[in-house]
Formats: C-alpha cells, sequence, structure tokens
C-alpha cells in the first residue's frame, strides 16, 4: 500500500512538469514565429511606405507588374507614370503599385 502512495506521487509530479514543458515549447513557438515571420515583415512594410513617400517627379519607378516609367505627377495616393520613349502613354495608378524607385540624377 506504501508503494502506490509513492507512486501516485511521482505519476502527479511528472505529469505537472510535463505540462510545464508543453508551457515553454509554445512560449518558444511564438518567439519563433514573431522573430521570423511577423517582425521582418513589419519592417519591410515600414521601408516601403519610407520609399512610397519620398517619391517625387522625375524618379523612374518599377511597377509591381514589371513595367518601368517616369513619374509626371503625384497626388495624394496616386501617381501619374509615363511609359516608353514616345510621351503618349501616361498612365494613372496608386502609389502602392509601386515596388522600385530609382531617384533621377540631378547632376
Amino acid at each position: 500500500m506504501g508503494n502506490t502512495l509513492l507512486s501516485s506521487t511521482d505519476a502527479a509530479g511528472s505529469a505537472a512538469g510535463g505540462g510545464l514543458i508543453m508551457i515553454v515549447y509554445i512560449v518558444l513557438i511564438f518567439v519563433f514565429i514573431y522573430f521570423f515571420m511577423i517582425r521582418p515583415q513589419k519592417k519591410e512594410q515600414k521601408k516601403q511606405a519610407a520609399m512610397l513617400s519620398q517619391l517625387a517627379i522625375g524618379d523612374c519607378v518599377l511597377t509591381n507588374s514589371g513595367f518601368y516609367g517616369i513619374i509626371i505627377d503625384i497626388t495624394d495616393d496616386t501617381v501619374i507614370v509615363e511609359f516608353g520613349n514616345n510621351k503618349n502613354c501616361r498612365i494613372p495608378m496608386q502609389k502602392a503599385a509601386i515596388a522600385q524607385v530609382e531617384k533621377a540624377d540631378n547632376e
């Protein structure tokens, strides 16, 4: 009878230890997700927003669809981009459609 009392206490202690280990694993998974998924995404969004806030007329841009063009007008959330050399293809688009910016040389 003394053996059963001792073994039941050991079982309760190991179950509590197993629960603690599970909580530690869950916390580690959330830390991993934050540092390797959420944080880099927020950093990239801040970088994109900074790039779009520094747009200027005359900048060469690459759109998300893969077209290169020159900005000829900027409003609050849209830009007018001129594509090609013939100066006839001017398309208004949202700033969010711009993937990359090359600043115009002022030399």
